[in-house]
């Protein structure tokens, strides 16, 4: 029995494509197929599959009703989390979602999943990404502040929201965490955050999230072990389509 990690599919067998990479970029060509045929080779009927946000780009459920079938049709269990793109999926709905989709598909979101004695707990987040004004050398010199303390709003609810479902899981006897995120925990001007404090605060043994996209994203955040926790980036374009192991 073991965890896989992907985020990213921008599925859209319904909806209108519009993002210019997933249009002109080779590595997003086909890669619903690509993606379908990893996952039939490496996940089994008793492993645990995390999407790990912007599963479609359908903004209401209608618009997303062959993507689901798609995700349904992959095989083991499998766990969503928000992402920004994620327009079908109003968080005050969540337990709606999970209501629907029972038996076949868990939404992630102010709850957890139960993994052996682990808990998988996750939320969208949030991080500043900018505007950033750089030099001649693209060299970060400043920021627009306005839009900077606006993030700090956004990422505190997302900070809260983790919290909740961590605690949720520590009354029901968890000692062992597993943290998911669809934005990256940190920025490019940061070295910790509100993100990074809860996976140490919950001794969490890993931190996984997605959203970075193309070589000059693949760096932005904390990639590798941080003061005894695992980061890992798992965009379906980083991982060219192949599901990441995580237990």
């Amino acid at each position: 029995m073991s965890l896989y990690a992907i985020g990213d599919l921008h599925l859209h067998f319904q909806a209108e494509l519009k993002n210019k990479a997933q249009l002109t970029d080779p590595l997003w060509r086909d890669h619903e197929r690509r993606f379908m045929e990893n996952c039939r080779r490496m996940i089994t009927p008793q492993d645990t599959l995390v999407l790990v946000g912007d599963h479609s780009w359908g903004r209401k459920m209608a618009e997303c009703r062959q993507d689901f079938d798609y995700i349904r049709a992959l095989p083991g269990r499998k766990i969503l989390l928000r992402g920004n793109h994620d327009m079908f999926w109003d968080t005050n709905k969540t337990a709606a979602l999970n209501e629907q989709f029972q038996g076949e598909l868990f939404f992630l979101q102010n709850n957890y999943a139960a993994y052996g004695d682990i808990a998988l707990v996750g939320t969208k987040g949030y991080t500043f990404e900018g505007p950033f004004y750089l030099n001649r050398r693209g060299q970060v010199v400043g920021w627009d502040e306005d839009a900077e303390a606006q993030a700090a709003k956004l990422v505190e609810r997302e900070a809260a929201r983790l919290r909740l479902s961590c605690e949720a899981a520590r009354r029901d006897g968890y000692r062992r965490f597993i943290l998911f995120l669809h934005y990256p925990p940190t920025s490019i001007l940061e070295k910790e955050s509100a993100f990074t404090r809860i996976a140490e605060i919950y001794h969490a043994e890993q931190v996984i999230y997605a959203h970075c996209h193309g070589a000059s994203r693949f760096h932005d955040s904390l990639l590798g072990v941080h003061r005894g926790i695992r980061y890992s980036l798992v965009s379906g374009d980083y991982l060219q389509w192949e599901p990441r192991l995580i237990v």
